[in-house]
């Protein structure tokens, strides 16, 4: 089969190394237009474009999905299946082109966990599994057929950084298992309507600022989930003597402080603990704003409390 690979970050090339190591022939690989980064806005490659050129794989980086140039010689590459990881939504004539479909990686078990961010909300909810899915796209976003799947555990201290790079690894596998079916026909579509009540569903939006500032007020375990399921990045933050704190790693104390929700306890050497309604927090990784990511031992050491 002709394949033509669309993705940008580096939890796409995970799914495009898997297919070049299990002898898949690439045609073509989609990706970000190169954008200007840091001081000397200097122009930025996306981390699946890097991988492909170090592959002598051809490289499309159209700024609009549309344009019919690109159309044209997306078509010319005569693929027989595109996939799809971690990329911009598609238009139909992008994605209905090949014969066989196109394939998306979803890191979710679906129909769960629709949208943008299921790795950061699986976790923020305090779920304990997840998982990857591929599936063939249609119109309307994450509801395609589903073809595989693939389930992980979810422990009480798991990060979203840590799932990420769990399902990067599981989902790439799942992607050869994906291709190596359609290759011989063997494999079976599921509607995702049939799976669950469109009313049970839980989504999984962009995330916002607002997402990321904690509120004291909530449980421990609430906060808990926020930190660990916004860690490393966008990461859960408060305000701490006027100044954003992020806060990357924390610890849940299920025994109450005698301060109100959003005060904290220290002694100046080990801990930092901020009191929730049930409970506290105490916090092992954090950055105030103009300093630089630290343990809790060495921020104490340098600041007045």
């Amino acid at each position: 089969m002709r394949i033509v690979f669309m993705g940008t970050p580096d939890f796409a090339v995970a799914s495009l190394k898997a297919l070049l190591e299990s002898d898949f022939d690439i045609v073509g690989v989609i990706t970000a237009p190169d954008k200007p980064a840091g001081r000397g806005q200097k122009l930025n490659e996306s981390a699946v474009k890097k991988f492909a050129l170090e592959h002598n794989l051809k490289v499309l980086q159209p700024e609009k999905l549309k344009n019919p140039e690109f159309l044209v010689e997306l078509k010319s590459l005569n693929a027989d299946v595109q996939i799809v990881v971690a990329f911009r939504m598609l238009p139909e004539v992008v994605w209905n082109m090949p014969p066989k479909g196109t394939i998306n990686l979803h890191g979710s078990l679906l129909p769960q966990y629709r949208g943008a961010a299921p790795i950061n909300r699986v976790i923020m909810n305090g779920e304990k599994q997840s998982g990857v899915t591929t599936f063939l796209l249609k119109q309307e976003i994450d509801t395609g057929d589903i073809l595989f799947s693939e389930q992980v555990d979810i422990d009480d201290d798991m990060t979203a950084g840590q799932l990420h790079d769990q399902l990067m690894e599981i989902g790439a596998q799942l992607i050869v298992k994906t291709l190596r079916a359609i290759e011989s026909d063997d494999y079976q579509e599921q509607a995702q309507d049939q799976l669950i009540k469109i009313e049970d569903l839980k989504h999984a939006p962009k995330l916002f600022k607002e997402d990321c500032l904690i509120d004291w007020n909530k449980t421990t375990q609430e906060v808990h989930n926020q930190i660990r399921g916004l860690s490393p990045f966008p990461t859960a933050y408060t305000i701490f003597q006027d100044k954003v704190l992020k806060i990357f790693e924390s610890k849940k104390e299920l025994k109450s402080l005698s301060i109100s929700a959003g005060e904290y306890v220290s002694d100046g050497k080990t801990y930092l603990k901020f009191a929730t309604s049930d409970g506290a927090i105490n916090v092992l990784d954090l950055q105030l704003e103009g300093k630089k990511r630290m343990k809790i031992e060495d921020f104490l050491r340098g600041i007045r409390l």
